[in-house]
């Protein structure tokens, strides 16, 4: 889970808005991953291996 203070976590430690804003970042990282694959794979040929998407192409 999280690094331990004593007997509690971490998490437990941090602030509301701190959970609020490490919540958010990572909602906004998980678009811009999902962006990327989408734009990726948008033209891709079905059944046909996508250029650059396998390690020494």
């Amino acid at each position: 889970m999280t690094n331990r203070i004593g007997n509690k976590d971490v998490a437990q430690q941090r602030s509301k808005s701190e959970k609020a804003r490490i919540k958010a970042q990572n909602i906004a990282s998980e678009a811009v991953k999902k962006a990327e694959a989408r734009a990726r794979y948008r033209n891709a040929v079905r059944g046909q291996p996508v250029p650059g998407a396998l390690p020494g192409n």
